[in-house]
C-alpha cells in the first residue's frame, strides 16, 4: 500500500465518528475501518469483535492506545453494524473467517495478527486454521472455542426458530431488550465497572433490532454444533498464539476454553489475570498490548501489502 495514499483516504475513514468502508467480498459487503500508521512500529493489527456488538466494541478498547503505532483494521461480521449477513453458511465461525480473510486482501493487508474476542475467538481460530498465510500471530481475548454443557440461553434459542422467532425479535426484543440492556451489559462486565460511555460509544441498542438480534441468536446457537466438530483441529495451529482471560469470567468459562486451549497449543502464552472478569479488552489493556508486541516479534515494523 502506498501510503501516501493511504492517509489521504476519504475523511468519513479517518473521522473519529467513522464506521467505515463497506466492501464487496463476494456478493455481499463487510463493513470495516482501516486506520492507518505512517510509522508503524508493530505488524498490522485486524480486531474481531464478539457477540451482540460491532466494530465500534474493540475501536473503543484499542484505538486510543494503538493508533499510529500499527496500520488497524476493525472488522464488522457479518450480520453486524454495518455489514450485510451474505449467506446462510456466514452464521458459523469458519464461513466468517473466509469473509475476513477475502477482505483483508481487498483492504490491503496481506498479513496480520489477528484479536478475537469471546465469539470473535472462534473466527480468529477459524482463519488461523483455514487462512495461515494470512495469519502472523492470533491473540485470543476471553474466546469461546470448546463445547459447553447447557447449551445457550433460552432466548437464544426461540430467537434463532424460523418461525416464532422472527414474532419474538419483531414484538419482544426491541422493548424488553432496552429495559434490561443496562443491566446485562454489566453483567458482561462483572465483577468489573462498565465504563460509564460504553453503550453510547458502542451503540449497543443497534444489537436490539430484530433481524440484528435473531441473526446473533442464529450464531450463538450454532456455535456449539461448530466447536464440537472443529476444536479437534485446534492443535494443528502453527502460528504464534496468546490467551489473555479473567479468572472470574462468568461469560465464557477460562476453564473449559482458554486452559484447554493453552494445553492443545505448542506456541502459545496463557494469561489469566486474577478477579478479572469477561473484557479484557477494557480492563486489561496494558496487558493485550504487551501480548501484541510479543506475538510481533519477527514481522516487527512490517507493513500491509499493495490495496486499494
Amino acid at each position: 500500500m502506498n501510503l501516501s495514499k493511504a492517509l489521504h483516504m476519504p475523511c468519513e475513514e479517518r473521522s473519529d465518528r467513522a464506521r467505515g468502508r463497506r466492501v464487496d467480498v463476494g456478493g455481499y459487503s463487510l463493513n470495516s475501518l482501516r486506520l492507518v500508521a505512517e510509522r508503524p512500529d508493530l505488524a498490522p493489527l485486524v480486531f474481531i469483535h464478539g457477540a451482540s456488538t460491532s466494530l465500534l466494541d474493540p475501536l473503543y478498547a484499542f484505538r486510543p492506545v494503538l493508533e499510529g503505532r500499527a496500520h488497524l483494521l476493525f472488522v464488522d461480521r457479518p450480520g453486524h453494524g454495518l455489514s450485510d449477513r451474505g449467506p446462510d453458511a456466514n452464521i458459523m465461525p469458519d464461513a466468517q473467517g473466509d469473509a475476513i480473510a477475502r477482505l483483508m486482501e481487498l483492504r490491503g493487508f496481506d498479513r496480520a495478527i489477528v484479536i478475537g474476542h469471546s465469539y470473535g475467538g472462534a473466527v480468529a481460530a477459524a482463519m488461523t486454521l483455514d487462512h495461515p498465510e494470512r495469519v502472523i500471530g492470533t491473540l485470543f481475548l476471553a474466546p469461546a472455542l470448546y463445547p459447553w454443557p447447557g447449551g445457550v440461553a433460552w432466548y437464544y434459542n426461540l430467537a434463532a426458530t424460523r418461525f416464532l422467532g422472527a414474532a419474538f425479535c419483531q414484538l419482544v426484543v426491541p422493548w424488553a431488550g432496552r429495559l434490561a440492556m443496562k443491566a446485562a451489559a454489566r453483567g458482561v462486565f462483572s465483577p468489573d465497572p462498565m465504563p460509564n460511555d460504553y453503550l453510547e460509544a458502542t451503540r449497543a441498542a443497534e444489537a436490539l433490532a430484530p433481524a440484528v438480534f435473531r441473526h446473533n441468536a442464529r450464531e450463538i446457537s450454532a456455535l456449539l454444533a461448530w466447536t464440537e466438530r472443529t476444536h479437534h483441529r485446534y492443535r494443528m495451529i502453527e502460528a504464534p498464539t496468546a490467551i489473555i482471560t479473567g479468572s472470574r469470567d462468568d461469560i465464557v468459562s477460562p476453564e473449559l476454553h482458554s486452559w484447554r486451549l493453552s494445553r492443545e497449543l505448542l506456541q502459545t502464552e496463557l494469561s489469566v489475570v486474577d478477579g478479572l472478569g469477561h473484557k479484557p479488552d477494557i480492563h486489561a489493556t496494558e496487558l493485550v498490548v504487551a501480548a501484541i508486541e510479543k506475538l510481533a516479534g519477527s514481522a516487527h515494523g512490517q507493513r500491509v501489502g499493495k490495496g486499494p
